[in-house]
């Protein structure tokens, strides 16, 4: 990659040395028979896929200093399609909890569900219409733990009920956590279903009530994370709405975002806003 100005969704000398051996080691395994090895180094697709992600930006529209298109949607593709975008997520996750001094998987785990809206050019297929929220478009699932890290993501049609996303998430914790979850904690809109299906897996499903004296939002102890975790994966203009043709691309991007936000607490290094730096005067 030649030399340029970087943007400030590129990946630093430290946060790419956290993830270089998941991508080189991928890169040995689909070496092509002609061995030609590309003419774009993985550093830069990987800063084109967390630019795109970062400013919502369309594939054409990406800057000319970056990959284009062809390129960076390819290995976006074939990343989603073998899971490597959920191992480097994994990788992450596993350290910042090591960091936090605590087990590489949780306990406890908090359900929640968010609807967005679908641009255009999405298939109606794979949308809906949330009654409750009244938002036309797809219902995202997450699993997160007591940190606010994802453990779970699930991307369906908005007018699927929350049962089935919760149903969907306990399985999908299940298998990514080895069994280590006891309890998982939903908000009112999940029903006895979840429960019931939490039970078979052996997670205790506590359904919080809301405490029907209070006004305004008021922030459920643990619940809370769940909450906070949508607020920063929002920072991703990509995730403002679902933009994305195939449900499992927009999963992709749930774990792309947050291997973002991982890669700066690893690194410790701040997260740049959309805000403008104040101007001081005289």
């Amino acid at each position: 990659m030649s030399e340029r100005k970087p943007y400030p969704s590129d990946l630093s000398d430290a946060q790419w040395a956290l993830i270089e051996p998941v991508i080189t080691a991928w890169k040995d395994r689909h070496r092509p028979v002609s061995g030609h090895q590309g003419a774009y180094e993985m550093r830069g697709i990987v800063n084109a896929i967390l630019y795109q992600g970062r400013t919502g930006c369309q594939w054409a529209y990406l800057p000319h200093d970056l990959p284009p298109k062809s390129a960076t949607y390819y290995y976006f593709a074939a990343w989603r399609d073998d899971g490597t975008d959920q191992v480097v997520h994994e990788l992450f996750r596993c350290q910042v909890r090591e960091g936090a001094r605590r087990l590489e998987d949780p306990a406890l785990v908090v359900l929640d569900t968010q609807s967005v809206h679908a641009a255009a050019g999405v298939p109606a297929t794979t949308t809906g219409r949330d009654p409750a929220k009244r938002v036309p478009g797809r219902k995202r699932g997450l699993a997160v733990d007591v940190l606010g890290l994802v453990i779970a993501v699930i991307v369906l049609a908005a007018n699927t009920h929350d049962n089935a996303a919760g149903i969907a998430l306990l399985d999908q914790v299940t298998g990514h956590t080895g069994g280590t979850v006891e309890k998982a904690l939903v908000d009112q809109g999940f029903k006895n279903q979840v429960v019931a299906h939490g039970a078979g897996l052996g997670i205790d499903v506590e359904i919080v009530a809301r405490n029907p004296q209070a006004t305004g939002f008021v922030p459920q102890p643990k619940r809370w994370r769940v909450e906070q975790t949508y607020g920063i994966l929002i920072l991703h203009r990509r995730l403002v709405r679902d933009y994305e043709h195939r449900p499992a691309f927009s999963a992709s991007r749930v774990y792309w975002a947050m291997t973002h936000v991982m890669a700066r607490r690893l690194t410790g290094a701040s997260t740049p806003t959309w805000r403008d730096p104040e101007v001081v005067t005289a």
